[in-house]
């Protein structure tokens, strides 16, 4: 897939294009990319970085970093992305030249949306725009209760299975590892400690299993109240794996919330626990929704 963040970088074909944040890259979207594809044309997204609200200056709980982002478009088979900066340039664009800019000059010919598009200064333009300006618009229902919103409400109530059927494959924590207490290894468990970018949507706190790096893996994540913690701390101990991870990106796929933080009494009461743990971690299932 190519990826550029100016359409004067793309050469014209008869290309279909779809519009829009792509925040999860979630089952809806993929019906849009699935419609894209089945025009014919060049299938070619255009997406924004920043999330527009968040340019706009509110506070948004993104579900998929940009590069996660473009690795699952690439996987949905879109041939090209422009990653267009959503800038007060962009938001002043009137509709015709919004499209001669980044439709025009690329080869557009088919606009795949759903129908409450909107595009341009204030969200003047719509699907009829579009046609009015001479492109074909290929308009794809709305999956019902699959939204970006929908997704991080589910994610706040801990519930892996309704995030996946939402997704169309488990939810990822996607981060840096970096150096932590290093409590783990001490107890028999090394974790590694992972850092999310600050606008990245984190679920519920609590102990999960999940997989990651071809190993099953239990998480922790929360505050280690058995320690008196205060920061959030996102903590993956994966199963049988050996070697070195800090400065590495991990990516982590949650499956199911296993209980709540908890204080122990000890800690050897709280091994016991995270023995308990892997052994739930172990029966786990994927919510993936093709398993």
């Amino acid at each position: 897939m190519r990826i550029v963040h100016d359409p004067a970088e793309l050469e014209q074909l008869p290309r279909a294009v779809a519009i829009g944040s792509f925040d999860g890259v979630h089952r809806g979207h993929l019906a849009v990319i699935d419609a894209v594809r089945t025009t014919g044309s060049e299938p070619t997204v255009i997406t924004f970085d920043p999330h527009p609200r968040i340019a706009l200056g509110n506070k948004v709980e993104l579900l998929t970093t940009l590069e996660r982002r473009l690795e699952l478009l690439d996987a949905a088979g879109v041939a090209a992305v422009i990653v267009t900066s959503f800038t007060p340039e962009l938001q002043q664009l009137t509709p015709e030249e919004f499209a001669r800019r980044y439709l025009g000059a690329t080869g557009v010919e088919t606009v795949v949306a759903g129908e409450d598009f909107r595009f341009g200064v204030r969200r003047s333009g719509d699907l009829a725009s579009l046609e009015r300006l001479g492109y074909d618009v290929v308009v794809v229902p709305e999956l019902p209760c699959v939204s970006s919103t929908a997704v991080r409400a589910a994610l706040a109530d801990g519930d892996m299975t309704a995030a996946a059927e939402m997704l169309g494959r488990p939810f990822e924590l996607d981060g840096i590892v970096v150096s932590g207490d290093q409590r783990g290894g001490t107890l028999g468990y090394p974790t590694a400690n992972l850092r999310l970018e600050p606008d990245l949507a984190c679920p519920r706190y609590g102990i999960y299993a999940g997989f990651g790096l071809g190993h099953r893996a239990a998480i922790s994540i929360g505050t280690n109240p058995h320690y008196g913690g205060t920061e959030r701390r996102i903590e993956p101990y994966l199963l049988d794996f050996e070697g070195d991870l800090y400065g590495k990106r991990l990516v982590v796929e949650l499956w199911e919330r296993l209980r709540d933080e908890a204080v122990f009494e000890d800690e050897a009461a709280l091994v016991d626990q995270i023995a308990r743990d892997v052994e739930a971690t172990k029966a786990a299932r994927s919510p993936r929704p093709d398993n």
